[in-house]
């Protein structure tokens, strides 16, 4: 049975809650979802890049560091 909510009426934090209580559900189903077939083959073929030596790794605040220099 459909649940609808009054979206246009909610509140911001009503909003959120209600968000927040999805999120959650969805998380204790979490084994209900399943890869889509075409990700196994892009992890695959990024492992593979990164075994080359093709991709490389930044960490953390070195990646933020990057972004926030090309945006400035």
């Amino acid at each position: 049975m459909p649940t609808t909510l009054p979206i246009e009426q909610m509140t911001w934090d009503e909003k959120l809650c209600a968000m927040e209580a999805l999120w959650a559900d969805l998380c204790r189903k979490e084994n209900r979802l399943e890869s889509p077939a075409w990700h196994a083959q892009i992890l695959q073929e990024r492992a593979a890049r990164v075994a080359s030596g093709a991709e490389t790794f930044l960490d953390w605040e070195t990646a933020k560091r990057e972004l926030r220099n090309r945006l400035t």
